[in-house]
């Protein structure tokens, strides 16, 4: 990754941080973009601690104006965008007859909307720049099969998945690549919020249940910390995958099967 620019939405805690802090040390310049502004700073200035170039930026990726201030702040800090990870995105469980609108358009807004707007913001800068680039989505197993309490979530992991093939035929003429991988559990501040969400509205009835119960039938035999996600995410923005698009890696250690 010597030389390459990665910008990461979410980028400042779970995940997020970890696909920033491993490209970093593989020699990329990075760009956290995070709705929590301090945490974006933190981040990157940890990152920055470590010997690599990193920026935080606040941006809340289902508003246009903040994303394409992410790309101004990249390119103006590092000349050039080589990669861009679509990975913000949040969950809100709720019982399947307990949805609402306000409930499903803000999961849609943030996870499928914001997947969009990345994409296109990206891509736009790429074509300009010239060269080609990598887009890399975080979809999820949901987006491979629903589930009851996690219905919109479910639903937008799946338009990522559908956004991800739509995008990668529109924009191969431009040499840009588009992919995604699909995490299972993953022991991360997301998954330690679920486990509250659920136990409060009655999915769960004791505190650590979720984990358990969902990661049960897991081939590989337990859930995943964030490094077990690394090796596949490096490789999605590496010169290593140059022919792979259009694609959608499951990393749920066996979870569900597609």
């Amino acid at each position: 990754m010597s030389g390459r620019v990665v910008v990461v939405t979410g980028g400042a805690s779970g995940m997020g941080l970890g696909i920033a802090t491993t490209l970093a040390g593989e020699g990329a310049s990075v760009v956290i973009a995070d709705l929590n502004a301090d945490a974006a700073a933190a981040a990157a200035a940890s990152i920055e601690q470590s010997g690599s170039r990193a920026i935080g930026v606040r941006s809340d990726v289902s508003v246009r104006d903040d994303v394409r201030n992410v790309v101004e702040q990249a390119v103006q800090a590092f000349g050039r965008i080589d990669v861009w990870f679509n990975n913000a995105g949040f969950n809100a469980p709720l019982q399947f007859l307990d949805v609402t609108e306000d409930n499903w358009r803000a999961i849609m807004e943030v996870n499928a909307l914001g997947t969009l707007i990345g994409m296109q913001e990206a891509a736009k800068q790429f074509i300009a720049q010239g060269g080609g680039g990598k887009i890399i989505n975080t979809s999820s197993m949901a987006g491979r099969q629903g589930f009851p309490a996690f219905a919109p979530y479910s639903a937008s992991k799946a338009a990522v998945i559908s956004l991800t093939q739509s995008a990668a035929k529109a924009l191969a003429e431009h040499d840009i690549t588009v992919n995604a991988f699909a995490p299972g559990i993953v022991d991360t501040p997301l998954w330690i919020k679920l486990d509250e969400d659920l136990l409060a509205i009655g999915e769960t009835k004791q505190a650590g249940e979720a984990m358990n119960e969902y990661g049960a039938g897991i081939i590989r035999g337990r859930t995943a910390q964030v490094a077990d996600i690394m090796g596949t995410t490096l490789y999605l923005a590496s010169s290593d995958s140059d022919y792979l698009t259009a694609q959608v890696i499951m990393i749920d250690g066996g979870m569900v099967l597609v």
